[in-house]
């Protein structure tokens, strides 16, 4: 029975495994060549060239066989050949059959060889050559003894001479596979356990036949050696449980693919198992391949959160102007509420509470437009004792009525400058966080000071059980809570990104009376608040806007010059002693804000200016005025366009 060989197709491998495999034929003593199923050569040994006295170019990977032929055919190794690329053209035929053959054959320079060949599964030859001569020599000196022996004897030598030649072939072709196979395991072994996974195969009674040394990266606390193990065992009962029904799948003959958590969710695992199919179609085990997505799930986490923004700021973009015009009638009109004479206690603090919340509306409808990018501080001159007013009224009504709330301003006198919306939602989160933190009675302080000369600090206290040891060392990372699912973990991050923006810091600890706290301070900036007075030139389309901010500007000191299209305010801008531009970037007609002040510049008029608007962070046209003048974002106070005009020089 001939032995066949099985062999990989050379032509598929890399250059470096040519070489590893030249250097191992190099060793039999036969020659030895193996073309692919394009009779291309795969790969030969030195014995092959020395053997055929070929070229280099012959002996060369991807060389063609047919090439190799017309060369020996050419040199007379074939002996008298009438048509070469006739003989060429049924060489190739034969080899292209892919049948085995044996033959021996007696070459021009007087020797004899046999060539064996035999064909590989996957298409091509290995070829096998063995220089006879002197085993022909001996047969012929064996035949002219003939007369001597039987001819049973002499046909049974022949044979057995035959026989032991292909048998030389054959072993010396096995030989190699051997190698072959041995360095294909190794390097099969190697490349499992280099991938980033854990790779295991379990049988029908769920014990592992098979496991690369991974299983330790994706549940940290068991063994890497866990073949001969039960599933249960090597796994743990929190995994087993999880991959249990997925498992059974794999058994009725389905693969899947699934994720799941462990260890309270602080870990995200991905398996996918694939049935092992008997012979005869049956399910015999199945192979398993898993990995630690934890970052990919947080990625997700956060590029879903993401897209939210996204859409967010979409269904924003839209509304932002005209919805910061209403505030910013809405603030004005407070404004007026509030000069009125002999107005109640209690109506007083209604018009504050109002125009705060109205203030409030402009700057979250600025955040929710621009949360998906990096928010720009807005600096206004701020009095501390009206901004716990503020606070105050916004949160009273939030706290139940076993939590007191104290606001202490040490010795925080002056106005600063800071920015007021930022400041205010971080005593509001500070606050409430205090409040969800106590259970019962108890009491939140709320205070303010200077340090020295260079910072100024707003403190948070509460008198409830305090950080834990894990919030200390994390209460500032991103997605941090201890509302056991109710809170974001954002809102600590939120203050700490402020305080970086500022140029300040945040700290969080534990009072040793108990309680915590948490403690920003900012750099400490303080304003006089003076606005020089002038003449502004106030461009706004919007009757209602245009009536408000005119108050304001007189209020401040200014005298004003009104216009509700950019064609009125050229002309206007003629007139003499105008020391201050402030318009709105959209306004109706041609032109707007932005081409409007570039008219009055070419026109002669170059004065400060300042664009107010109700467009979101993202829009062209705000970013433009951003980059170019002082930008004042609607809605916004007295107080803040009193900041703006500080800040400017006619």
């Amino acid at each position: 029975m001939r032995v066949r060989v099985i062999a990989h197709d050379m032509a598929t491998r890399k250059s470096d495994n040519f070489e590893m495999m030249r250097s191992g034929l190099n060793l039999i003593q036969q020659a030895l060549s193996i073309y692919d199923s394009d009779l291309k050569l795969a790969v030969c040994n030195r014995r092959f060239q020395e053997m055929f006295n070929l070229p280099e170019e012959l002996v060369t990977p991807g060389s063609p066989f047919d090439e190799t032929i017309r060369f020996l055919a050419r040199r007379g190794d074939y002996g008298d050949v009438a048509e070469i690329e006739t003989f060429v053209s049924e060489k190739v035929e034969q080899a292209l059959a892919f049948e085995p053959h044996y033959v021996e054959r007696q070459r021009a320079n007087g020797t004899t060889i046999s060539v064996e060949g035999s064909p590989l599964r996957t298409g091509g030859w290995v070829t096998v050559y063995t220089d006879i001569t002197e085993i022909k020599q001996q047969e012929e000196l064996l035949r002219s003894h003939s007369a001597q022996l039987s001819d049973q004897l002499l046909d049974r030598s022949e044979k057995l001479a035959q026989t032991n030649r292909q048998l030389a072939a054959t072993i010396s072709a096995l030989e190699e596979t051997k190698h072959q196979l041995i360095e294909s395991e190794a390097r099969t072994r190697m490349t499992s356990e280099m991938t980033p996974a854990h790779i295991a195969r379990l049988d029908r009674n769920e014990v592992y036949t098979y496991s690369n040394r991974r299983l330790r990266e994706v549940i940290p606390d068991r063994s890497g050696e866990i073949v001969g193990l039960n599933a249960c065992e090597a796994l743990g009962e929190e995994a087993y449980r999880k991959i249990k029904p997925n498992l059974d799948q794999a058994f009725a003959g389905t693969g899947n693919v699934f994720e799941f958590d462990l260890g309270k969710g602080n870990r995200r695992v991905r398996v996918a198992f694939t049935p092992d199919f008997g012979p005869g179609g049956e399910v015999v085990g199945a192979y398993i391949l898993s990995m630690d997505i934890t970052q990919e799930a947080q990625a997700r986490a956060v590029l879903m959160q993401t897209r939210k923004r996204e859409l967010a700021a979409q269904l924003a973009s839209g509304l932002a102007h005209d919805f910061s015009n209403l505030l910013t009638i809405i603030v004005g009109l407070q404004g007026k509420m509030e000069r009125l004479p002999d107005l109640p206690v209690t109506a007083q603090e209604a018009i504050g509470t109002t125009k705060a919340a109205a203030l409030r509306g402009g700057m979250l409808l600025d955040r929710l437009s621009d949360i998906s990018g990096r928010r720009e501080l807005t600096a206004s001159a701020v009095k501390v004792d009206d901004l716990f007013d503020t606070v105050s009224a916004m949160i009273a009504a939030t706290l139940p009525n076993s939590v007191s709330l104290e606001f202490i301003n040490e010795n925080v006198a002056d106005t600063v400058l800071m920015d007021q919306g930022f400041m205010q939602d971080a005593l509001i989160n500070m606050v409430l966080n205090a409040r969800d933190a106590i259970s019962g009675t108890g009491a939140i302080t709320v205070a303010t000071r200077t340090r020295g000369t260079t910072w100024l600090e707003f403190e948070v206290s509460d008198t409830g059980p305090g950080f834990s040891d894990e919030a200390l060392e994390r209460g500032l990372d991103p997605f941090f809570t201890t509302k056991a699912g109710e809170g974001s973990g954002l809102g600590l991050t939120m203050i700490y990104d402020f305080a970086q923006l500022s140029g300040g810091r945040i700290r969080i600890s534990n009072i040793p009376d108990g309680g915590a706290c948490v403690s920003v301070q900012l750099p400490l900036r303080i304003t006089t608040g003076v606005v020089p007075s002038g003449m502004v030139l106030l461009v706004e389309d919007t009757e209602e806007i245009r009536t408000s901010v005119r108050t304001m500007l007189r209020d401040i000191g200014h005298s004003v010059l009104e216009a509700d299209s950019a064609e009125e305010a050229l002309a206007l801008a003629r007139v003499p002693g105008v020391t201050h531009v402030l318009s709105d970037i959209m306004l109706s007609g041609k032109m707007n804000g932005l081409e409007m002040v570039e008219a009055i510049k070419d026109a002669g008029l170059d004065v400060p200016t300042i664009m107010m608007t109700g467009l979101p962070p993202q829009d062209p046209a705000r970013k433009t005025a951003g980059d170019k003048f002082a930008l004042l974002p609607k809605p916004f106070s007295q107080e803040q366009l009193r900041a703006v005009f500080a800040g400017l020089q006619p």
